[in-house]
């Protein structure tokens, strides 16, 4: 089977194109962004791209915009998105309109090159691959409450957030280090379904739907 690699690490890259060529694929082209993935599936019409979520410019979704148009215009080429952590709304909006011949798997399943290449061959085949996690952040939606989904650390730095802290003044008052609220913030917004916009625009929704839940 003929594939096509989008990743912008290229270390990755080439790491993905051994394991594959490994598995019995044939790697046709390798790419670093959105643009380029959709040129060389009509290009080559692979069965199988494996596409990074994030990749540039701005590292956000380019990859799922990319794997949606590959859907749509060539459903004969299965997808398979991998992510460095679960963004559940990307596996729901790739699996929104056909599970077969799509997969989300989390990055640090390519440790594992037999089961790696084995979901992958089953993605190609027409089937469907789920990294467990996925799975289980995909059930968490199923609940009303969108603040279920976060940890309770999380939920600690939305509350501190919607008081209108900084992230140092979150930091400090939470008594941890200004990284770690940067990451958890990215985590809430990816949980609560928020849309692609600036920082504080999504920091605004995020507060908004604190409040919603929390009755104020």
């Amino acid at each position: 089977m003929r594939a096509v690699i989008a990743e912008d690490s290229v270390l990755l890259r080439v790491g993905l194109v051994k394991v594959l060529e490994m598995g019995g694929f044939q790697v046709v082209t390798e790419v670093g962004d959105g643009e380029e993935l959709l040129a060389a599936v009509a290009e080559h019409r692979p069965e199988l791209a494996l596409v990074d979520v994030r990749m540039p410019p701005s590292f956000t979704d380019e990859g799922v915009r990319a794997a949606v148009e590959i859907r749509r215009r060539w459903p004969g080429t299965a997808v398979v998105l991998l992510s460095q952590y679960v963004e559940e709304r990307y596996a729901a909006e790739l699996l929104s309109t056909n599970t077969g011949g799509v997969g989300y798997l989390l990055k640090q399943r390519v440790a594992d090159v037999t089961e790696f290449v084995a979901a992958v061959r089953r993605v190609a085949e027409g089937g469907t691959a789920l990294d467990p996690q996925v799975v289980s952040q995909l059930l968490l939606r199923r609940d009303l409450d969108p603040l279920k989904r976060l940890t309770p650390r999380e939920r600690d730095v939305l509350g501190v957030m919607a008081e209108g802290r900084s992230n140092a003044g979150i930091a400090q008052a939470l008594v941890v280090s200004e990284s770690a609220v940067a990451k958890h913030i990215n985590n809430i917004f990816a949980k609560l379904d928020l849309p692609t916009a600036d920082a504080n625009h999504r920091r605004v929704l995020a507060v908004l739907t604190f409040l919603a839940a929390s009755g104020t």
